[in-house]
């Protein structure tokens, strides 16, 4: 043996990070937990306590971590390498479209849909086919733009983090966009929902960079969450597509 190779063997080794995976605060974490138990991933029993101050926490698994952020953060978690794997819902993912993001897997969870709404006693009066401009209160503002552009409407955007269904009645906007799950907060506000832009489900995003970098880790998560739903695991057949 020679002496480099005596001085390698005693050398500490270069630890290898764990994965992220970003996980979004709220209804969905809840809707998350069958399917990671299903993937085998089993998290610090806090991670699902809204109450803990912990950000990020370690799994059964020392090559993953998951971290634990606002929903619309996800994909910006994601895009730029932060975590290399999420559970991102398709709205969010509409909204910022990022090209940096791989979805291979929709998840099946997390039903709802982006619509538009307006005020119940003025529904159908007016014909939006008609209508040369609108103003919208929104969180998408993007989903917005494009929704009623592609109908040669300017949308004049009015950018709401919440409590959306006040605006009409206080003439901030003259319709909505928001996420929908059942319609009750629509009604209970007097609004109607008129048009449904795109159904939503939750999916798991990767990084494209570090799925071209880390083939076989990010491919092998992917399988683990394909079979977690019953699909074919093939982990090279997404490392494919998203080339």
């Amino acid at each position: 043996m020679t002496v480099a190779s005596r001085i390698a063997a005693f050398a500490p080794q270069e630890s290898v990070a764990p994965l992220i995976l970003a996980l979004p605060k709220g209804r969905i974490l809840g809707e998350c937990a069958p399917l990671l138990a299903r993937a085998g991933v089993v998290p610090a029993a806090d991670y699902a306590d809204e109450e803990s101050r912990r950000l990020r926490f370690p799994t059964n698994d020392p090559t993953l971590d998951v971290v634990r952020v606002r929903p619309f953060d996800v994909a910006t978690f994601v895009a730029f390498g932060a975590a290399q794997i999420g559970i991102c819902g398709a709205d969010v993912l509409l909204e910022f479209d990022y090209s940096e993001i791989y979805a291979p897997l929709d998840l099946g969870i997390g039903l709802c849909r982006v619509a538009v709404a307006e005020p119940a006693e003025t529904a159908g009066q007016q014909d939006p086919a008609r209508w040369s401009r609108v103003r919208v209160a929104t969180k998408y503002p993007n989903i917005a733009r494009r929704h009623f552009g592609a109908r040669g409407i300017q949308a004049e955007v009015v950018h709401l983090n919440g409590a959306m269904e006040l605006a009409p009645g206080l003439g901030l906007a003259q319709v909505i966009v928001d996420l929908v799950q059942t319609g009750s907060t629509l009604r209970a506000n007097g609004l109607v929902e008129t048009t449904v832009i795109a159904p939503i489900t939750s999916r798991l995003i990767v990084n494209r960079t570090a799925l071209k970098t880390q083939p076989e880790a990010i491919g092998a998560w992917i399988a683990r969450f394909r079979a977690a739903l019953g699909q074919e695991t093939d982990a090279t057949a997404g490392e494919g597509r998203a080339r």
